[in-house]
C-alpha cells in the first residue's frame, strides 16, 4: 500500500513539474530508505553512507534551485504535436533499435558478464515510459477538468505503451539483479536511467531551450553530486570503516601521543636532549667496562 501511494505521488509529480527535476529527485527515496532502515531496522550506516546522504541532499537542493522550465504542454493536442516532432521520432527510433540489439545480440553474449547490457535496456526504455507518464498526467488533468479525454485515442495509446515499457523495465532489471550485486546495479541504473530521462525530456519538451548558462551548470552539477552520493551510499555500504583506515594524524592513538608530546616536551629543544634514555645510557657504559 505504501509503495502504491508513493508511485501515485511520483506519477502526479510528472504532471506538474519537469521530468528533468522529478527523476533525479527520486534519489531521495534511496536516502530516506537508508536512514529509516538504520533507525528502525538497526542496520549500520557507515561513514560512506552518511557522506552519501549529505551529498544527495546537497545535489537535490542545487537541482531544485536551478531546475529547467519545461515548455508549456497543457492538452493532449499539444502533446500529440510534441510526439510528432522529428527530433523525438529519431530519438525514439534510436532507443528502440538499440534496445532490440542489446536484447537479442548483446544480451546472450555479454548479459551475464557485463552489468551495462541489461541496465542499458531498462534505462533506454525507461525514458520512453516517463514520456508516457507525462502524457497520461496531462490526460488526467483534462479528465478532472471535465473534458472528454476518454474518447481521445492518444490517451489509450500512451497507457498501452506505458504498460509495455514498464513490463520490459521490470523484466530486465530483475535479470540484472539476479546476476549482479544490488550495490552495483542500483547506482549504475540510477545514473543511466536519469541521464536517459533528462535527454528525452530535453528533446520532447524543450526543457533546456531557454535556460541560461548558470542554470545549466547548476543542474548538471547537482545531478553529478547526487550521483556521487548514491555511489557512496551503495557501493561502500558493506565496507567496514575501521579507525586504522584513517590517516595517521586522525587515528585516536596517534592523536593521544601527539597531545602528550605537545603538553610535556614541546618547550624543550632537541639539542638539549640526550640521544638515549638514562637507562639505555647506563647499560651502554656497563657493556663498555666489561669489554675493557
Amino acid at each position: 500500500l505504501a509503495v502504491g501511494v508513493g508511485e501515485a505521488a511520483n506519477f502526479a509529480a510528472y504532471a506538474f513539474a519537469p521530468a528533468t527535476l522529478v527523476t533525479p529527485l527520486g534519489a531521495l527515496s534511496v536516502l530516506v530508505s537508508a536512514v529509516l532502515s538504520s533507525v528502525f531496522l538497526s542496520e549500520q550506516l557507515n561513514v560512506h553512507g552518511k557522506v552519501g546522504c549529505m551529498l544527495s541532499i546537497l545535489g537535490s537542493t542545487v537541482m531544485v534551485i536551478h531546475a529547467p522550465q519545461e515548455e508549456e504542454v497543457s492538452s493532449l493536442e499539444s502533446m500529440a504535436e510534441k510526439l510528432k516532432d522529428p527530433g523525438f521520432i529519431v530519438f525514439a527510433v534510436c532507443v528502440l533499435v538499440s534496445s532490440l540489439l542489446l536484447i537479442f545480440v548483446a544480451g546472450p553474449r555479454y548479459g551475464r558478464s557485463n552489468v551495462l547490457v541489461y541496465v542499458l535496456v531498462c534505462s533506454a526504455i525507461g525514458s520512453l515510459s516517463v514520456s508516457c507518464v507525462k502524457g497520461l498526467g496531462i490526460a488526467l488533468k483534462e479528465l478532472f477538468a471535465g473534458k472528454p479525454v476518454l474518447k481521445e485515442p492518444l490517451g489509450w495509446v500512451l497507457l498501452l505503451c506505458l504498460v509495455v515499457c514498464i513490463s520490459v523495465q521490470i523484466n530486465y532489471l530483475n535479470k540484472a539483479l539476479d546476476i549482479f550485486n544490488t550495490s552495483v546495479v542500483t547506482p549504475v541504473y540510477y545514473v543511466l536511467f536519469t541521464t536517459a530521462v533528462m535527454t528525452c525530456s530535453a528533446i520532447l519538451f524543450k526543457e533546456w531551450q531557454h535556460m541560461v548558462l548558470d542554470n545549466v551548470v547548476g543542474t548538471i552539477s547537482g545531478f553529478l553530486t547526487i550521483v556521487c552520493g548514491i555511489f557512496l551510499l551503495h557501493a561502500f555500504r558493506d565496507v567496514a570503516f575501521a579507525p586504522d583506515l584513517l590517516p595517521l594524524f586522525l587515528q585516536p592513538r596517534r592523536a593521544e601521543l601527539h597531545a602528550a608530546w605537545r603538553s610535556g616536551d614541546r618547550h624543550r629543544a632537541c639539542q638539549h636532549r640526550p640521544l638515549l634514555p638514562a637507562e639505555d645510557k647506563g647499560e651502554e657504559e656497563d657493556e663498555e667496562e666489561e669489554d675493557v
